[in-house]
């Protein structure tokens, strides 16, 4: 048989295996409990509102006159209607209900996204980025060779505390850029003129913007945009997604959402096609979406109700987060993110490599956090701690970190 050359030719494991492995080999050998602060798992459980919506909607489903098969291609418009009203109406931000797309996972759309562009389109990201932005180009041939740890043909836009973490444009022509504001890893984000100085570079270039905004329920300053579509002309260029993960603690339960305004274009044999016909028309052919219940139970997440209780755990976990932001920096460490983001981004004391300081920990504290070189090369010399444990556990986890430093 005949593989894949592009995906044999990838390099490693992908980051989060290698972390879980190197927990595993750890672990029984461990003096005490492990605490986790790596990967961005949610702890908090579902809000009352969201389960009773799945709870009823079950029981929906065991009668005959409630019961549902395969949902719409979009998604039930039950849902896509609560996602306008919620998340873009308060904004001011107009949407269609067909320009919204159900989605068991940002991630899944993340990476399948570039299949609307052609083979050979350049890509542009960050650096450090989501490893899955790359590695799904990766696999579909974009990116070229893997020579000395880059790809041949990937654009890369160092993020570094030089420049604040906020990329440059590329200095290149590019088909697409990823951009994940709050930011993954650094927990950094784009203020309204940063995030139109990229608009309007992908409206002078035509670039297609995937802008990746599943972390925009912790934002708390209301001048930050939480949508791309708050700057005007956002909606010829860019595609967003979002996710229920880490906004309503669906990170088992799944469910997010994509937007894709129908006056997104681009062009094939030299006229001008429709990106939102274009992704609906794949979304028929390759899934069948999310399930009743997890739709009903998305909904409840946005109602009153549900809106009240996802937002006290929200605030529980930036909670966390500034308490990793006081208590490191009250030790002299430098770090960044964590205000607006469940994401800390902290500088390496003493000039260890990432991995290094990543097992530093494992085996001295028995706190686990995520390297920053796994993220990309401008990520060494950095680690990534995360907000979503409990509060108890984020203070032990902080009190045994600064003892090992």
């Amino acid at each position: 048989m005949r593989l894949n050359p592009h995906l044999a030719a990838m390099p490693g494991g992908y980051l989060f295996g290698e972390i879980a492995r190197r927990v595993q080999a750890y672990e029984p050998a461990a003096p005490r409990p492990i605490i986790r602060l790596g990967i961005g798992d949610v702890t908090q459980p579902l809000a009352p509102a969201i389960t009773q919506a799945l709870v009823d909607a079950a029981r929906e489903m065991g009668t005959p006159e409630g019961f549902h098969g395969y949902p719409p291609d979009q998604g039930y418009a039950f849902l896509r209607r609560a996602i306008i009203d919620a998340d873009y109406a308060p904004l001011g931000v107009g949407l269609e209900l067909d320009e919204v797309f159900i989605t068991d996972g940002a991630k899944t759309d993340t990476s399948a996204l570039p299949e609307l562009l052609a083979a050979d389109a350049r890509v542009a990201v960050t650096d450090p980025v989501y490893p899955a932005y790359v590695d799904a180009n990766a696999m579909a041939g974009r990116l070229g060779h893997y020579e000395k740890g880059a790809w041949s043909r990937l654009v890369t836009l160092p993020c570094h505390a030089d420049n604040a973490f906020v990329p440059e444009l590329p200095r290149e022509r590019v088909d697409l850029l990823y951009l994940c504001y709050p930011n993954n890893p650094t927990g950094t984000v784009l203020t309204q003129a940063q995030l139109a100085r990229f608009v309007a570079y992908a409206l002078e270039t035509d670039t297609l913007i995937l802008f990746d905004a599943a972390y925009k329920a912790y934002i708390t300053d209301p001048a930050i945009p939480r949508s791309i579509y708050q700057i005007p002309g956002a909606e010829r260029v860019a595609v967003e997604c979002c996710s229920f993960s880490k906004s309503a603690g669906f990170t088992g339960t799944r469910c997010a959402y994509t937007v894709i305004p129908k006056a997104l274009q681009g062009r094939v044999d030299g006229r001008m096609v429709s990106l939102n016909a274009l992704w609906a028309r794949r979304v028929a052919c390759r899934q069948n979406g999310v399930s009743y219940p997890v739709q009903r139970a998305a909904a409840a997440a946005l109602s009153p109700a549900g809106q009240a209780q996802v937002a006290a755990q929200v605030q529980a976990y930036i909670d966390n987060a500034h308490a990793i932001v006081a208590a490191l920096q009250g030790a002299g460490l430098e770090v960044f993110g964590g205000i607006h983001a469940p994401y800390v981004w902290l500088r390496i004391p003493g000039g260890q490599s990432a991995w290094d300081f990543f097992d530093h920990l494992l085996h001295r504290a028995q706190v686990v956090g995520t390297p920053g070189s796994g993220f990309g090369p401008a990520g060494e010399g950095y680690l990534r701690l995360t907000a979503f444990n409990t509060a108890e556990r984020t203070r032990e986890a902080l009190a045994r970190i600064l003892a090992v430093l």
